[in-house]
C-alpha cells in the first residue's frame, strides 16, 4: 500500500529527479565554458543518481521536458542555490518515478521511450487517475476518425505544391544567398537583427544588443554560438543538428534529400486553417514534423525534437506573411516556441544574391569581435 510520501511523489514524477547539478556546473554549459557533449552528466553535474551515462549536454533539455510536464520550477525539487543537495522529499520521489518510467519503457516498449512523465501528467503536479463525470447534458463530443473524403495528396503531391507555391525550383535555385534585417521580438521588447544565409545550408543570425552582438551560426558542418568580447563555443551534437535544419537555404527542393523517409500523416488544424501534415525521417535524425497550408501550400509550421534520457524535447517554428522576394515567396516573420520560451523575428527588408564572405559563418578562434 502506498504511503502518502509515496502518492505525493507521483507529483513530481520524473521531474529533476537526478540531475543535481551545482551553478558551478551551469557555467560549464554557457557561452563562456567548453562544450560538454563528450562527457556523461555526472562527470559536469554533481549528485547524478539516475540519469548515470547520460550525455551531459542533454541534462537541461530533460530538466525542461519535465518542468513543463509538471508545469513546476526548479525549486519543486531543488534547494535554491544549492540544487546537489537532497534536502526535498520530492527529489527522491523523482528519481524513484524516472527509474519507474524506464522500466515501463524497458519492460513494455522495447526501450523506446513511449512513456513520458508527460504522459500522466499533462501540464500539472497532480495527475489524474479518475475519469471525470459527465458535466452538461451535452454528452461529451466524439471525435471522428474517418479519413478525410476524396483522394488524400501523397507526401509527393504535398512536397510539389510547396515548391510550386514558392514559386517554383527553377527560381528557388536562382537564389543562393540572402541578407534579412529585421528586429527579434521577446518578451514585449525587440532588438535589430540579421539574418545571413547561403546556400546549401550556411547561416549566421547576428542580433544587436546594447551590451554587444550574439551570435548562432552554421557553418555548413557544426553550429557555434557566441557574444562580442568573448570566445565562442562550438554546439553540442544535438544542437549543432537543429542548426543544421534551420541553415537549410532551400529546404522547399532539398526535403528528399534531408529526409530519404517522408510519409504523410493525419491533417491538422493550425490556427483554424487545415494542413496536410508529413513526417520526415532519415540515419541520425529525430521525426520532423511539416504542415503545409492546404490551401496556399505553403510550410506553416515545423516541429523537430531534441532526445533526453526522460522524452523528446519539441521545438515548434511557425512561418507567416510570406512575401515574394525576388520571385520567391518566403516567410518574413517566423516564431520559435520552446518549453521554456519563446521569440519572433519579423524581417523588414531582404536582399537577395548578396556577396558574403564564407568567414561570416566561420566560428572565430578568439573572441567575438
Amino acid at each position: 500500500m502506498q504511503t502518502q510520501t509515496t502518492r505525493h511523489s507521483l507529483q513530481t514524477v520524473l521531474f529533476v529527479a537526478t540531475v543535481m547539478f551545482a551553478p558551478i556546473a551551469l557555467a560549464q554549459h554557457s557561452l563562456d565554458g567548453p562544450a560538454i557533449e563528450s562527457k556523461t552528466a555526472e562527470q559536469v553535474y554533481k549528485n547524478i543518481a539516475q540519469l548515470k551515462g547520460a550525455p551531459a549536454d542533454q541534462l537541461m533539455p530533460a530538466m525542461q521536458v519535465i518542468s513543463s510536464s509538471l508545469g513546476v520550477e526548479c525549486s519543486f525539487c531543488h534547494v535554491a542555490g544549492k540544487a546537489e543537495l537532497d534536502d526535498k522529499p520530492a527529489k527522491k520521489t523523482a528519481r524513484e518515478m524516472m527509474a519507474m518510467v524506464a522500466s515501463i519503457n524497458k519492460g513494455s516498449f522495447g526501450g523506446r521511450q513511449q512513456v513520458s512523465c508527460y504522459s500522466c501528467h499533462h501540464g500539472v503536479a497532480n495527475p489524474a487517475s479518475v475519469p471525470p463525470v459527465l458535466e452538461t447534458d451535452a454528452g461529451r463530443a466524439e471525435t471522428s476518425t474517418a479519413p478525410p473524403a476524396g483522394a488524400a495528396p501523397t507526401a509527393d503531391d504535398v512536397i510539389q505544391k510547396y515548391v510550386t507555391a514558392m514559386g517554383g525550383a527553377d527560381a528557388i535555385r536562382k537564389i543562393t544567398s540572402r541578407v534579412e534585417t529585421g528586429a527579434i521580438l521577446v518578451g514585449g521588447s525587440q532588438t535589430p537583427i540579421e539574418v545571413l544565409t547561403k546556400a546549401p545550408n550556411k547561416r549566421v543570425t547576428i542580433s544587436h544588443a546594447a551590451n554587444g552582438d550574439s551570435f548562432t551560426a552554421f557553418d555548413g558542418t557544426a553550429g557555434w554560438m557566441g557574444n562580442t568580447g568573448r570566445p565562442a563555443r562550438e554546439m553540442s551534437p544535438t544542437e549543432s543538428g537543429a542548426s543544421s535544419l534551420d541553415a537549410e537555404f532551400a529546404i522547399a527542393v532539398r526535403l528528399k534529400e534531408i529526409f530519404p523517409q517522408i510519409r504523410r500523416a493525419r491533417p491538422e488544424q493550425i490556427g483554424g486553417v487545415m494542413c496536410d501534415s508529413l513526417v520526415g525521417t532519415g540515419p541520425g535524425r529525430l521525426p520532423v514534423r511539416l504542415y503545409f497550408d492546404q490551401n496556399s501550400g505553403l510550410l506553416i509550421r515545423l516541429v523537430r525534437y531534441a532526445e533526453t534520457p526522460v522524452g523528446r524535447n519539441p521545438t515548434q517554428i511557425d512561418y507567416a506573411d510570406y512575401r515574394d522576394a525576388d520571385g520567391v515567396k518566403i516567410p518574413f516573420r517566423w516564431t520559435l516556441s520552446r518549453l521554456n520560451g519563446r521569440f519572433t523575428i519579423q524581417i523588414a527588408e531582404v536582399k537577395s544574391n548578396v556577396a558574403i564572405d564564407d568567414a561570416k559563418f566561420a566560428k572565430p578562434m578568439g573572441d567575438v569581435k
